[in-house]
């Protein structure tokens, strides 16, 4: 735990873990979050070379915080948090859907805000401090689809940004923005396959490369506030719908 340390939320599957196995390949000590999934968080750090698990149910700001604030007392170098865990419920941009706006809000949103405030307050390290906010490509093209999600990751962008003028030099704050990376939703491999060439290369983006993007930022010289879009050009189409429902209904050409 003396090396350099990395928190990742929802470090168990997907993206997040692809991000875990990045930082570990890169010589950092990694601390996977789970909520549901203990078992494959266990098993992934089994495999690394340095890692532990920790698990919280980040619905709730104060089991965020005391997670944060328990990794501090034992972390004596913690370099950076990636919030990466966040959940995806479709709802209708016509009729608001009180509870998954306010799970969405919460998990995706004010959670990783107080986690970022709490790490800032209690985290420790020499050589400075990183929060990067996993966001989403959507935000630059906008469509109605996933209408809390869509909110809740504004939300959180905006938040990174102001934060970001809070903490500069040796603390910073980025964000990272992904594009159409795994199935989502209820895709099958296939419906996610075709709608995932829905950007301007014609290409599947790989979660690899948004690992890539996660450890550039805790790494790299950019100046806090930054923003590092990952899609393979998606952002700059303007999209009607989300790729999954564009796939569905062959608008995808």
């Amino acid at each position: 735990m003396s090396a350099k340390s990395v928190l990742v939320t929802g470090g168990a599957k997907r993206v997040g873990r692809a991000i875990v196995e990045r930082f570990a390949a890169a010589g950092w000590h990694v601390v996977i979050h789970y909520n549901s999934s203990a078992e494959a968080a266990e098993a992934l750090a089994a495999s690394l070379p340095s890692a532990q698990t920790i698990g919280a149910d980040l619905s709730s700001v104060d089991a965020g915080r005391a997670m944060v604030r328990e990794l501090a007392e034992q972390l004596p170098d913690w370099r950076c948090l990636v919030n990466c865990a966040s959940i995806f419920e479709p709802d209708d941009v016509t009729g608001l859907d009180a509870a998954t706006n306010a799970a969405a809000m919460g998990i995706n949103a004010t959670v990783p805000v107080a986690m970022a405030q709490a790490y800032f307050a209690h985290g420790r390290s020499n050589a400075g401090r990183r929060v990067v906010q996993v966001t989403d490509q959507k935000l630059a093209n906008l469509n109605p689809d996933f209408f809390s999600y869509t909110m809740s990751k504004a939300a959180a962008d905006i938040a990174a940004q102001m934060m970001a003028m809070a903490f500069h030099g040796d603390d910073r704050v980025y964000t990272l923005a992904p594009g159409a990376i795994l199935p989502s939703h209820d895709q099958t491999p296939e419906e996610a396959r075709r709608s995932h060439l829905l950007n301007l290369l014609v290409r599947q983006t790989g979660a690899d490369e948004i690992a890539d993007a996660a450890l550039f930022l805790a790494e790299g010289p950019l100046a806090s506030g930054q923003n590092i879009t990952v899609d393979s050009g998606q952002h700059l189409l303007r999209q009607p719908r989300d790729v999954i429902y564009l796939d569905r209904e062959g608008k995808g050409a």
